[in-house]
């Protein structure tokens, strides 16, 4: 959900309120665990192993912090992946065994390398298809702007196509779908 405050003076969607909502999809139960093994880590090493030479202490917390730091963040991405593969519609127990069982985060780079794109309705007819296409592919009703020459994808405020040299305002394009100028 976009907010009137999240759009900045050209109407577009401010980065910032998108990488908020990507934060959002971290449940309270993967940041409520990160913390817990961010403590554990700082308890074993300043409290199960700790060391009789002093001069060693600057060494435990740097370790401490580092290694609290990893499993927290690993702990924050599982809980990541446990919401963004319900989102792309996936098998969530495949995946979720995937990232927490292949070690040192290789399945969740496995999984960030072949998660499926994210599905939208037609607003026509509510075929669900990928976010990233132009033309529904039921009815096709043009779901974003494109090129009327080489039907590549172009910005709402191009004015000529960046593939082909194309003049956008030749085509034939919906009001939705046209930039607002001045």
């Amino acid at each position: 959900m976009t907010t009137p405050w999240s759009r900045n003076k050209s109407g577009e969607i401010d980065r910032q309120t998108q990488d908020d909502n990507e934060l959002r999809m971290i449940p309270w139960w993967s940041v409520l665990l990160a913390i817990v093994a961010f403590a554990a880590m700082q308890f074993l090493f300043h409290g199960v192993l700790p060391h009789h030479k002093h001069e060693m202490l600057p060494m435990r917390l740097l370790m401490g912090y580092t290694y609290g730091t990893l499993v927290a963040s690993y702990v924050l991405l599982v809980g990541y992946v446990s919401r963004d593969v319900k989102r792309r519609n996936m098998p969530a127990a495949l995946w979720m065994l995937i990232v927490i069982m292949m070690p040192g985060g290789i399945g969740a780079v496995v999984y960030f390398l072949l998660r499926q794109p994210m599905l939208s309705r037609c607003p026509h007819c509510s075929t669900e298809i990928a976010s990233t296409t132009h033309f529904c592919p039921q009815c096709q009703f043009q779901m974003a702007p494109v090129c009327g020459q080489c039907f590549r994808g172009v910005e709402i405020t191009d004015v000529y196509c960046k593939q082909c040299g194309h003049d956008l305002e030749e085509d034939n394009v919906p009001a939705r779908l046209r930039a607002f100028r001045d």
